[in-house]
């Protein structure tokens, strides 16, 4: 075989060394599991500044995050001006905004306040525990906006709630169409005395955004750690994976104080299951 032949082979044997190396770590990149979207609710961070809240997000590295903080529900009557403010300054800091909690949506006005307060922050998605007819009104509107909404689930120690069970939820949803699902809060579900994981399982097909926290006890909402309490964590993590959910996974801690430091522990427990 001459030079010229010889050079040929290896490098036929080579290109086909580096196309089969290829297809493998293409097949092996289309076998791993996608990483679940873990983010912050900013109520997290209800004691602390809108800058300082942000300060933290960036510490933390934290890229997409639900607007859920106090001043911006709708019952506080927040202004245009509130939100504005807060979608330059998470821009200017590279903190995208993907889903608004507007707290309880009750009248057409508090909707349509709602959808221009999502527009302004350039969110996807509303979360709120709108009851009765104002649903439907929901649903066109979102549906018209391009907007989904998210029913959330929350407990009360004083009162029965609406909705405190995935059951709660999807009868809610029967007759809508998809742009309104649910915001499932795995901590609340947890105080109501339901299973976590069982609850993810019967919302994934109108599953938005999750919002992760864990509860000390069934029957009270004393936050703890992730991992820490009932609420099954690293089974429902598990459930996102196997679902392939997509949206926002949303760390909550509801407590006072300085809580950057749980918070942090919180971040890191979930990005090991993401």
């Amino acid at each position: 075989m001459v030079a010229a032949d010889v050079d040929n082979a290896i490098t036929r044997r080579t290109f086909g060394k580096l196309a089969v190396c290829g297809l493998v770590a293409r097949a092996l990149a289309l076998d791993s599991p996608r990483k679940l979207n873990v983010g912050i609710g900013a109520y997290t961070y209800h004691g602390l500044t809108l800058d300082a809240m942000i300060a933290q997000l960036k510490f933390l590295k934290i890229s997409e995050i639900e607007m859920s903080r106090g001043e911006f529900m709708l019952m506080n009557h927040p202004g245009d001006d509130m939100f504005q403010t807060a979608r330059g300054k998470l821009d200017q800091a590279g903190i995208r905004c993907v889903s608004y909690y507007s707290a309880t949506i009750t009248n057409d006005q508090d909707l349509e306040n709602a959808v221009r307060f999502a527009k302004i922050l350039g969110v996807r998605n509303i979360s709120g525990d709108a009851t009765g007819s104002i649903l439907s009104r929901i649903d066109q509107r979102c549906s018209q906006e391009d907007l989904t909404f998210g029913i959330h689930n929350h407990f009360f120690k004083s009162k029965k709630f609406a909705y405190e069970s995935p059951e709660d939820v999807l009868q809610a949803l029967a007759g809508l169409s998809s742009a309104v699902g649910a915001t499932a809060d795995i901590g609340h579900f947890a105080s109501c005395g339901h299973d976590t994981v069982d609850a993810v399982r019967k919302l994934a097909p109108r599953l938005k955004l999750v919002h992760l926290k864990d509860v000390e006890a069934a029957g009270g909402e004393v936050n703890v750690l992730l991992g820490k309490g009932i609420a099954k964590v690293p089974e429902v993590m598990r459930e996102l994976h196997r679902q392939n959910f997509s949206g926002l996974i949303a760390i909550e801690y509801e407590k006072e104080g300085n809580v950057s430091q749980d918070v942090k522990a919180d971040v890191e427990f979930a990005r090991r299951l993401s």
